[in-house]
């Protein structure tokens, strides 16, 4: 009886939908102990709403929020986030919960509403970055707010952004303080144009001093045939994790690209498939054998039958579309199956790169399978082709060559 939510019993304004509710947990992926917990919370709320003289045009936001504070203070161990709560509630079929009425924006967060919708309709960037970028715009004006939310921006000077930089480098990777230095760029840029500062002080942010003897590193073949080999094919979860390895190590995609990755970008008849990269672009690629093997076996009897229309889906309910951060970890967890150094995924497209380099391609063929745009960053791979470096290099000094 326990792990039954049909024998749940509810009453209230909002028992009505008890029943379309469980079915939408189980098209989810709940397993009937976790769907019946739910389906209990659901019929609690509604007697809350009950005993309150409250009806189902009365929900809101503010009154979940009530509901879960009443919850707590009865002594439920486990009380759930507002948050988290309010994404339950979007699977009861017909049910509508009123927005909470948002508070004025300060100062700071209109600039950075502004900025955040001139990179996404202006610049074209992706929403992860544009995420970044906000985040650092917060960290960077916050200095020039006031207590009572007032911003003063005219004391934003070259002195303070090369401040600010050093302040950063301090505190980051180099990886990380470039990418906020290209921000703070960004930003200063549209600062200027946009008149909420009188000076170009985009020039004035200094560059992240970068090691000269960096290597693209790459995992070694055996590694990659070790991470691959680690998959369980005979369950949903290895083989939905192979797909992804063989995708990532044989045709260089960035974890996002394969989170991206629908099912109507695979062309079938044509043995290709469309990646959704940078700038919102969409490119075809030719699919190898292998992984065309690895997503054939995978979506016949690993992926799970729902609606969502991404290749990849999570595997433990809500079964929803991976995350980047999904992609990298199942990486994580390769390795450690393997017995092997934890890589991040962004080696195995330095993998798929050098092994295109030790079969013949050309620095060009290498770029426009990995789709960069720029050819300087395609450039960084001459440093590991050997074989096109020894014609370069000189005797050592008395050596008869």
């Amino acid at each position: 009886m326990r792990s039954d939510p049909n024998r749940v019993r509810a009453r209230g304004p909002l028992a009505k939908h008890v029943v379309g509710f469980t079915e939408e947990l189980f098209r989810q992926g709940y397993p009937p102990e976790r769907a019946t917990r739910h389906v209990q919370l659901l019929a609690q709320l509604s007697r809350w709403l009950e005993s309150h003289g409250l009806g189902e045009h009365d929900l809101s936001e503010e009154r979940v929020a009530q509901f879960l504070e009443a919850r707590r203070a009865e002594g439920y161990r486990e009380t759930p986030s507002l948050r988290w709560a309010l994404k339950l509630l979007s699977f009861v079929p017909a049910l509508e919960i009123a927005p909470a009425v948002p508070a004025p924006p300060t100062s700071l967060e209109a600039i950075v509403g502004h900025f955040r919708r001139y990179l996404l309709n202006e610049r074209g960037l992706a929403a992860p970055t544009v995420r970044g970028y906000s985040d650092m715009t917060r960290h960077f004006l916050s200095s020039w707010e006031s207590p009572g939310g007032a911003l003063d921006l005219s004391q934003v000077t070259a002195e303070a952004v090369t401040t600010f930089v050093v302040a950063e480098r301090h505190r980051r990777s180099i990886a990380s303080a470039q990418v906020s230095v290209t921000a703070l760029r960004s930003l200063l840029r549209f600062l200027f144009s946009e008149g909420y500062i009188a000076q170009r002080l985009g020039d004035a942010v200094p560059a992240v001093s970068v090691p000269k003897g960096f290597l693209p590193r790459g995992l070694a073949d055996e590694v990659v045939e070790a991470l691959l080999a680690s998959c369980d094919s005979s369950t949903k979860a290895g083989k939905r994790d192979l797909a992804i390895l063989t995708v990532l190590s044989r045709l260089g995609l960035r974890a996002g690209e394969v989170a991206a990755l629908q099912l109507d970008d695979l062309d079938w008849v044509h043995g290709e498939l469309v990646v959704r990269g940078k700038g919102r672009r969409r490119e075809r690629l030719p699919m190898p054998v292998d992984v065309g093997e690895a997503l054939a076996a995978y979506l016949s009897s690993g992926r799970p039958k729902v609606e969502c229309r991404a290749v990849f889906l999570r595997v433990n309910a809500p079964i929803t579309a991976m995350t980047t951060s999904n992609v990298s970890e199942i990486v994580h967890r390769a390795c450690r199956r393997a017995g092997v150094p934890t890589a991040r995924a962004h080696r195995l497209r330095h993998s798929a790169a050098t092994a295109l380099l030790q079969a013949g391609a050309s620095l060009a063929e290498v770029g426009q399978v990995l789709r960069e745009s720029a050819d300087a960053t395609t450039a960084i791979y001459a440093k590991v082709d050997r074989v096109a470096l020894r014609a370069l290099a000189q005797p050592w000094p008395g050596v008869v060559p």
